[in-house]
């Protein structure tokens, strides 16, 4: 299983979204506060909205700036805390696509596509 995954975020319809080929998933909305995370990740992304690269593990990595805490498991999905932007993010049951179990820790880097 991979340590980094990568995914590339843009908006459709006025909402974040993601596509994975692999995970077959198409246009997988981010709702529940982690909508309002990307926009505040992103707001020095010129152009954020066409796609920028995600980077996220459940290990922290060299220039992760976003650190998720699991909180609770809710609706089907789990809810996580962002310390650096205190708030919390619901991710719905695709994480389960990319992990076998919610990770306890999310680590994460949001950057400009060229």
């Amino acid at each position: 299983m991979n340590a980094l995954f990568v995914i590339k975020p843009y908006k459709s319809m006025g909402m974040w979204v993601f596509d994975d080929e692999q995970r077959r998933l198409n246009q997988e909305p981010f709702v529940g506060g982690a909508d309002t995370l990307i926009d505040r990740a992103t707001a020095d992304i010129p152009d954020a909205e066409n796609g920028f690269a995600l980077v996220f593990s459940q290990h922290e990595f060299p220039g992760a700036t976003i650190h998720l805490t699991w909180r609770r498991a809710e609706m089907s999905g789990n809810t996580y805390w962002c310390e650096e932007l205190q708030q919390e993010a619901w991710l719905c049951p695709a994480l389960l696509k990319f992990f076998e179990e919610p990770p306890a820790e999310l680590f994460a880097k949001v950057q400009g596509i060229s």
